[in-house]
């Protein structure tokens, strides 16, 4: 069990909140160690080829069922992910919820995913583990009627509010105001320019304004809580 009440745990993340954001972003640099990365990264690849969805501009992997409307079908997490699913359990962001769901993104260099919200499917919390190369994830006022991954991408760049730098091995939480009121998403690119834009400039190691960062390929474990799940159907065969 973790130790302490649910606020005295979130309590002791304050440390890390990004004070000039919206209510609520946390960023943890270095969360989990050099070697915890690369045997995630070994066991995402060392996954069966059936456990990849091919996208358009990335392919993804979902662990513990497939989110639903209906309720997601709900399967018991492997056990390479339970440690880091654990940890983040322990830091009280969930209340008592445990999350049970985890979404592996794999994006290459030039590769992004357009802005979105998570929306009702999941408790308004999205954490999110980060593997391989740094990735800037920008934030966006929403679209009058945002739905999904929609929107008109010749006005995105008028609507950003503000970006964070994902570096290798950190750990990302939104919360509240940030979960709901911003769209998130992440620009097709090789490389990003570090600027004021950015709000962990100063959490993040030895960078400066106007740097430039090449990407190469990152992993991004998201790992959420679905609060409507059913259990898997069970078929009998005949005798």
């Amino acid at each position: 069990m973790p130790n302490g009440s649910v606020d005295e745990r979130v309590d002791k993340l304050n440390q890390y909140v990004i004070q000039n954001g919206p209510h609520k972003i946390y960023y943890i640099p270095e969360f989990i160690t050099k070697g915890e990365e690369e045997y995630l990264k070994d066991c995402v690849y060392k996954a069966p080829k059936p456990r990849w969805t091919q996208l358009q501009n990335r392919r993804l992997q979902n662990w513990g069922g497939i989110p639903h409307t209906k309720g997601m079908i709900a399967e018991e997490l492997p056990s390479w992910l339970l440690t880091t699913v654990e940890r983040i359990y322990e830091l009280g962001v969930f209340g008592e919820k445990k999350p049970n769901h985890v979404l592996v993104n794999e994006y290459l260099s030039g590769q992004g995913i357009m802005p979105h919200l998570d929306g009702p499917l999941f408790y308004p919390t999205i954490t999110t583990v980060n593997l391989g190369s740094h990735g800037v994830l920008n934030f966006y006022r929403p679209m009058e009627q945002p739905n999904g991954e929609s929107g008109v991408v010749e006005d995105w760049a008028e609507r950003l509010e503000f970006s964070l730098l994902l570096e290798p091995r950190s750990l990302l939480i939104l919360q509240e105001t940030c979960y709901n009121n911003f769209l998130h998403g992440i620009e097709e690119r090789s490389s990003d320019l570090i600027t004021d834009k950015i709000l962990n400039v100063n959490q993040c190691q030895e960078l400066k304004l106007n740097n430039e960062l090449s990407r190469d390929t990152r992993i991004s474990l998201t790992i959420r809580h679905v609060p409507k799940t059913t259990k898997p159907i069970l078929r009998l065969g005949r005798r």
